[in-house]
This record gives C-alpha cells, structure tokens and sequence, in this order.
C-alpha cells in the first residue's frame, strides 16, 4: 500500500492492545497496522462484540449504526491511517473525524483495540465520571472533535484539512458521515467549501444504511441523486459495499492516493452482524437486553 507523504515518522513503537483485546498494532509509531484482509475481518468481529457489550452495559447507546459503520473503520484504523497511540496529538498523524458522533461506540471500540486506552475502560461507557461519554469529547486520547448536534463534522474536517494544508504537513483527513444527518445544510455548505479551496487531501465517507432514528432516511428527507449533490459540488464520488472488506480496502487504498476532495458512499446494513438488530429501526439508540446479547455475542463468535 503506498503511503501519503508527511514529516518523519516517530521511532516509538506503537502501543499493544490491552490484554483484552484481539492483538497489538504491529507496527512502528506513525506507520499503518497494515492488517491483511482476513485480520481486519476478524477484527471487526472483535469490535462488534465490544459494541454491543457496552451498550448493554450501559442500558443505552446506538448499536445500530455502529455495527453498519465498524467494518470501514476498522479498514481506516488497522491498514490506511498513520496514527501513534502513545502520542496522541502527534502533528503529522492522520485524522479520523467521527461526524455521526451518536454512534460513538464504535470509536470507542477501535480507539481500545488500537492501544488509546484499555479495552477494560469499555465497560465505564455513559458512566458518570467516564471519559466514554454518549458522544465523542475531545478529551478521550483518540478523538478529534467532541459531537453533538449532527450535521458538523464535515466542516470540522475541512477545516483540520486545510489547517494541514497551511502548515505544510502531510497528512489525510478521514471524516464518517451518517446518511440522516446530510438532511443538514451545513453539510452541503461545507462540500461547497472543499472544493472552492480545491482541498485535496480530504475524503469523506457516508455511512448509507438508509435508516435514520425510527424510520427509514426517504420517509423523513429524500437524499437522492447523492451522487449528483456530491458531483455538483466538484468531490469525485466512488461507491463500496460497506461490508466487503476486501471492496473496502481496495477502494479506501485508491481513493487515499488520488487528490481532491472525494466521497466514497458506502451501502450498509443498519445493525449489521446481529440478526436481530439487522435493519431494524428500534435499534437506532436501544441496547440488547441481557438475553438479546447472550444471542448477539453467539451470532458474533
């Protein structure tokens, strides 16, 4: 895989997952995991069963749309992303920006088996005094941009994007997105902006499961053509199966080499992994119960 351009990479070594978790990055600080096809797939599935344990947990949370995004980021965090967990706020790492920040689990998830912090801290999530919230906050070691209302991470990315560009530094800026929340005119407002400062070291990528709160995304505001507001506004559109990892791989490799704002439209299955939760609208922000997750966890092993 061919890696961006940047300043030089730091000689630490990279942090090992908690025992807990499936593995460590192998890898020099700075340098991608670079996991193989079938090591992200298992990955995943490791992830998974982080997700849906801590919003059991927690009696709470989004699992719905964090088990339909947790294949492409696990793609980002295990082979594409140059990031140093023991050094956080290293200048040159590469950014993820979590714009559908409600499905914080996910990160959450990937940030531990990464080595940001122990898998074991998983089960505080949405505890009082946690630094686990409900939404991401900047001051959980990993995350770059506290959410809240949707709709803003676009314009946060494309900000730290041309920030990067200003500076001199090398590196890509990766932004998730819901499909619900580019209901939101900021977002279009901020994909007008990337390509009117001709950002090419930006790509953004839009979780489409096609269900937003309790209803499907077209009963609430009809996205389509998304190809045609994303092309209108000058960003190169690519598609993916969200769930084939060697699609994602092969797609996300391609895209991070070629400049110029990019989106890459990833068709997923909300609740993705637990057959019960599979497309399932009540899912959006409700955790398993205890039985529901004996079977989640069966599904997932």
């Amino acid at each position: 895989m061919s890696q961006s351009t940047g300043a030089e990479i730091p000689a630490s070594q990279a942090a090992s997952a908690s025992p807990a978790g499936a593995g460590a990055v192998a890898s020099l600080a700075g340098n991608p995991a670079n996991l193989s096809v079938a090591e992200l797939e298992a990955k995943a599935k490791v992830l998974r069963r982080h997700i849906v344990t801590m919003t059991t947990e927690a009696g709470s949370g989004h699992p719905g749309g964090s088990l339909s995004a947790i294949d492409l980021m696990a793609a980002i965090y295990f082979r594409l992303l140059r990031h140093d967990p023991r050094n956080p706020k290293w200048p040159d790492r590469d950014r993820f920006v979590l714009s559908k920040g409600h499905c914080c689990p996910a990160l959450y998830a990937v940030l531990a088996e990464a080595g940001y912090f122990p898998v074991e801290e998983l089960a505080t999530f949405r505890r009082l005094n946690s630094r686990l919230q409900g939404h991401a906050h900047i001051k959980t070691p990993g995350v770059e941009m506290s959410s809240g209302s949707l709709g803003q991470g676009l314009s946060f990315a494309i900000g730290t994007a041309l920030a990067g560009r200003l500076d001199g530094r090398g590196y890509k800026t990766y932004v998730m997105l819901g499909d619900g929340e580019c209901d939101e005119g900021q977002v279009w407002e901020a994909a007008m902006a990337a390509s009117h400062y001709r950002l090419e070291n930006i790509i953004a990528i839009l979780d489409r499961n096609g269900i937003q709160n309790d209803r499907r995304t077209d009963e609430v505001m009809e996205l389509e053509p998304l190809d045609d507001k994303w092309r209108a506004n000058r960003w190169r559109v690519e598609h993916v199966d969200g769930h084939d990892m060697a699609a994602i791989v092969e797609t996300l490799e391609r895209v991070s080499s070629v400049p110029g704002p990019t989106v890459v439209i990833a068709k997923t299955v909300k609740g993705k992994g637990v057959s019960f939760m599979e497309n399932n609208p009540a899912f959006h922000g409700k955790a398993a119960n205890e039985e529901q997750l004996a079977q989640a966890l069966a599904e997932l092993a």
